[in-house]
């Protein structure tokens, strides 16, 4: 963001030498020609950080200001002004003075063109890491906008695992970009405050750091939309003039119940910011009035134990809606969040939203892991925010190495950063926080990787549960497992959480993989074959040219390669037999021939080959169906029946269509597709469906046309073990009453 803000005027690169800095004492000794700007900061440092600290922060600002020297923001101010805002920031939250030195540096790798090693010479590893983790990454060249987006949003994410701080100083220089966002044009404006409520909100909410997602998204909202800001601003504030008086009786009534039974307590109005307000018009299509009727208060106590004594006193003031009482002590939200929330009947029958805390629940309420600043070293015990801080990083670095790209991942982690969620416990009574939406398979994943890929069924209140079904908040959940069991590319369909979808592609990659190559080897096999040889006879010098020649490095690609139809096992098995290798055997090919003297053998299919076979949709094949194969680039190996005449243009290329056959122990159902001719009847379809099941077959799809008055045609998509379970069926569907015709549809 900082480059977006800067004029085109640069500073001139300062190399590792030429780096302006001043030496620790002479800043000392200089400080009554220093600007006032980092005077007064300086002030408020000595709040809470030591001298020596503070001239540290000093030092890094007087060498950004070099650093940044002759440029200057689109308002036209000196530059030095953005990360010392930046700083400001961070010092309401209290941070240490490596943040604050960091706030100061932040834009000086990107924008002047000084190295990191300078940073380091200067100011110590841990400070130029921070600067590094924040700076403006190198603008690489993308395909897509929302691929560069999701590629710096990946890399930021990588930095703040190795140190929370860094988001915090990201988050910081965020927000006063959005504070000034006014000198940009309205294009560049948008597309900034879409990003902020999309990335950065989330974030910070994620963190705790409730006030500051809250300016993020006021300010995003006045961005995107500024009519509708500007008109929820107006009809906010006349509002809470109209409001005043009936607002200061409940507040008044409120103070005396607690002053009547000597509980310690401060009570105040709470204000619902802009884009609450215009989220719940929108999201719960509400009125505005509506919405302005709610009035809502927060009281602040000195102890945990307080805040129930407290609750109990005001339902007996005020009569309580059921099932409107949330328990955030007990059990924090993800975030760190803790309170007691509850809903009135007031007076005159207002709704009255109430929220119950201690004050050091109030701090991180609003500043989140920022509250109470204790950066993990190794003799600092890590407290409980932190911790569940770092379990939520360590989860983003999973979801960033198991994910096929950036934009897979931007996506996950997005999903992760759900507002609202449900609380699950496990059969031994461990709670596990869920984005709202989660089925028991998110819920597997969340346990253990382990645990989501052997999943089979669960319990769900000690009762068998749809893995697919939404859970709920209280609800016990119990996974059943399976050895050797896999996950079900049809999970992707509806699992919500980051770690569920990214493990099961994981999986479902790595699987595909192994089966490719385990298909590559089969095929190559019957290839050399039928030229009474094998793999592990062909020389290991052979091997390696022809891996040369594909520009691979290990047989397993290879493999791997033909099983995915990417290339011809013939035109490999060639290569390897070759005594010489020739610079583009492909051209010299012989056709494809059977030995007289040793018919080739047919490839047996077995139905359980995974991933990279498949069965045509056009002919539906089945055991004991006559089959060929088809191989496909990236799809693998396609079946289809002999007489299929989507094969017709094909036959022609021996190398890609392969004879097969179906081996003695084939298993798995297989997908076939009827035509039913039948009278209208009552019933009939009723009939119809029960005589399928009853002879152990299971539909899929089906659907009815009627062809006149008296006739319709019924098409049915059912599943069957092979031919003989086919012509049971449909000789059982023959002998009802009603059919005329049934036929087997092949293309």
């Amino acid at each position: 963001m900082g480059r977006s803000m800067s004029g085109q005027s640069r500073a001139p690169t300062l190399g590792a030498a030429a780096a302006p800095v001043r030496a620790q004492d002479d800043l000392v000794d200089g400080l009554d020609s220093a600007e006032p700007g980092i005077e007064a900061f300086a002030r408020r440092l000595a709040d809470y950080l030591e001298p020596d600290q503070i001239n540290l922060v000093r030092r890094a600002y007087y060498y950004a200001e070099q650093a940044h020297d002759g440029q200057t923001r689109r308002s036209g101010e000196p530059y030095v002004t953005h990360p010392l805002a930046v700083a400001h920031i961070l010092a309401d939250m209290h941070m240490d003075h490596q943040s604050l030195m960091a706030a100061m540096l932040h834009d000086v790798i990107e924008d002047t063109g000084i190295p990191k090693d300078a940073l380091i010479a200067q100011f110590g590893e841990t400070v130029a890491e921070l600067v590094d983790g924040v700076s403006k990454l190198t603008q690489m060249t993308f395909e897509t906008k929302a691929e560069a987006q999701a590629e710096n949003f990946q890399k930021m994410a990588l930095a703040m695992a190795r140190d929370i701080r860094v988001i915090l100083v990201k988050l910081a220089d965020r927000l006063h970009n959005m504070r000034t966002l006014g000198a940009l044009g309205p294009e560049k404006r948008r597309r900034i405050a879409k990003e902020t409520l999309e990335i950065y909100a989330p974030i910070a909410n994620r963190l705790g750091m409730h006030s500051l997602s809250t300016e993020f998204e006021d300010l995003g909202f006045k961005a995107m939309h500024p009519m509708r800001s500007d008109l929820i601003h107006r009809a906010v504030r006349a509002a809470r003039g109209n409001r005043k008086e009936l607002l200061n009786k409940i507040l008044d009534s409120l103070q005396n119940c607690l002053e009547r039974e000597g509980l310690p307590g401060k009570v105040m109005g709470r204000e619902k910011h802009l884009f609450g307000i215009y989220q719940k018009m929108r999201g719960k299509r509400k009125a505005f009035h509506e919405i302005m009727d709610v009035y809502a208060f927060r009281i602040i106590v000195d102890k945990p134990d307080t805040c129930y004594r407290v609750l109990g006193a005001i339902h007996s003031l005020y009569k309580p809606f059921p099932g409107r009482f949330k328990d955030y002590i007990a059990i924090p939200k993800a975030n760190g969040y803790q309170s007691l929330h509850t809903t009135l009947f007031g007076m005159h029958g207002v709704p009255i939203e109430i929220q119950i805390r201690t004050e050091e629940m109030e701090e991180m309420a609003n500043n989140g892991i920022a509250a109470h600043w204790v950066y993990k070293s190794k003799d600092e015990v890590i407290n409980g925010h932190h911790a569940r801080t770092r379990q939520w990083l360590k989860g983003v670095l999973e979801l960033q190495q198991n994910a096929g790209n950036s934009l897979e991942f931007i996506e996950n982690v997005k999903i992760d950063l759900f507002p609202d969620e449900v609380y699950i416990f496990t059969p031994k009574g461990r709670i596990m926080e869920l984005p709202k939406g989660s089925t028991p398979v998110d819920f597997a994943y969340a346990v253990h990787t382990d645990v989501g890929n052997s999943c089979i069924a669960c319990r769900v209140n000690r009762r068998l549960a749809p893995l697919s079904e939404p859970l709920e908040s209280g609800q016990t959940v119990e996974v059943i497992r399976a050895p050797g069991a896999r996950p079900n590319p049809a999970w992707l369909s509806f699992v919500i959480t980051g770690k569920a979808r990214s493990n099961i592609r994981h999986f479902l990659k790595h699987q595909r993989h192994s089966e490719s190559i385990a298909l590559g080897e089969r095929l190559l096999d019957k290839v050399l074959a039928s030229f009474d040889t094998n793999l592990s006879a062909i020389p290991e010098s052979n091997i390696k040219q022809v891996l040369k020649d594909c520009k691979m490095e290990l047989m397993e690609d290879l493999l791997a390669d033909i099983g995915l139809g990417n290339r011809m096992a013939y035109v490999v098995g060639r290569r390897l037999l070759a005594t010489e290798g020739a610079a583009d055997p492909e051209s010299k090919k012989p056709a494809v021939t059977e030995p007289d003297s040793a018919p080739e053998k047919p490839l047996a299919i077995r139905g359980t080959e995974g991933l990279v076979v498949s069965f045509a949709r056009c002919c539906n094949p089945i055991p004991g169906d006559p089959i060929v194969g088809y191989l496909s680039s990236g799809k693998g190996m396609v079946i289809h029946q002999e007489t299929c005449s989507n094969l017709a243009e094909n036959r022609h290329s021996n190398e890609k269509t392969l004879h097969l056959t179906w081996d003695k122990d084939v298993s798995g159902e297989f997908t076939v597709e009827l035509k039913v001719e039948l009278e209208n009847e009552r019933g009939i379809i009723a009939q119809l469906a029960t005589g399928i099941t009853m002879a152990d077959a299971s539909i899929d799809k089906i659907s009815v046309d009627e062809r006149d008055g008296r006739v319709s045609v019924v098409q049915l998509v059912v599943r069957v073990r092979d031919r003989l379970h086919l012509s049971q069926l449909i000789k059982r569907i023959r002998a009802l009453s009603g059919v005329m015709r049934i036929t087997r549809l092949k293309n």
